[in-house]
């Protein structure tokens, strides 16, 4: 049975929004499911300048899951190079613990949108808030974007702008692991990036959970009972 083409995101929904008459920004987070490090979220702007010249390459952007490491990571040093507008930001493990990790994602989302307006202000002018829509990846819009987004479910494979900001956070992430990795030794953070691999299981099972490891996600929970700690 032939292999079924990934998806290929377009600026429908961004045009549906608006744009280019509008500055559109998508917003994506990743890491919501792991059991360390922090989560992160991308967003990326397309103005009407980003419009008038799009370059070949944008073509190959999908969702950060589809593609392999190494085209993420050419993809985005292109997409960091091509505009100022995108930005990734992260919540704690320490805000996850407390928040929840709904709340804390949001937050990110939150912090990733804040640095890229205040960007767009500063090279648009302040009327900018005025002219712009986030799609959020998801069925879910933050309260903090309400009157000014719109929730679209597999808004990463879908909408160009979602794409381009998973992958901005995916690699992002990625290589914040593999630091976290040699500052803390024998997860295997390097590998699976923090999320709840058989491996992983297994060495929550034999060594104390990290700093880095989420106390409230439920198998880091039972690590630290099993330990009586």
């Amino acid at each position: 049975m032939p292999k079924t083409p990934s998806p290929k995101p377009s600026l429908d929904h961004e045009r549906k929004s608006g744009f280019p008459d509008r500055i559109v920004i998508g917003v994506d987070e990743v890491g919501r499911g792991c059991l360390a490090g922090p989560v992160m979220a991308g967003a990326f702007a397309f103005t009407a300048a980003e419009d008038l010249h799009p370059p070949e390459w944008l073509s190959q952007v999908r969702d950060s899951k589809l593609l392999s490491s190494k085209t993420r990571t050419d993809l985005y040093s292109k997409l960091s190079s091509w505009t100022a507008h995108w930005a990734v930001a992260s919540a704690s493990v320490a805000e996850i613990d407390s928040l929840n990790i709904l709340r804390a994602a949001e937050l990110a989302m939150q912090r990733a949108v804040e640095q890229v307006i205040e960007g767009l202000r500063r090279s648009l002018g302040e009327k900018v808030d005025s002219q712009v829509h986030i799609l959020v990846d998801g069925n879910r819009v933050p309260s903090y974007f309400r009157g000014k987004a719109t929730a679209i479910v597999g808004g990463d494979r879908l909408c160009l702008s979602v794409a381009c900001a998973s992958v901005l956070a995916k690699v992002q992430r990625d290589e914040l692991l593999v630091r976290l990795d040699q500052l803390h030794p024998g997860y295997g953070l390097a590998v699976h990036k923090g999320y709840g691999t058989p491996e992983h299981l297994k060495c929550l099972a034999k060594l104390r959970p990290s700093p880095e490891h989420r106390r409230s996600f439920a198998p880091v929970r039972q690590a630290l009972e099993s330990r009586g700690d």
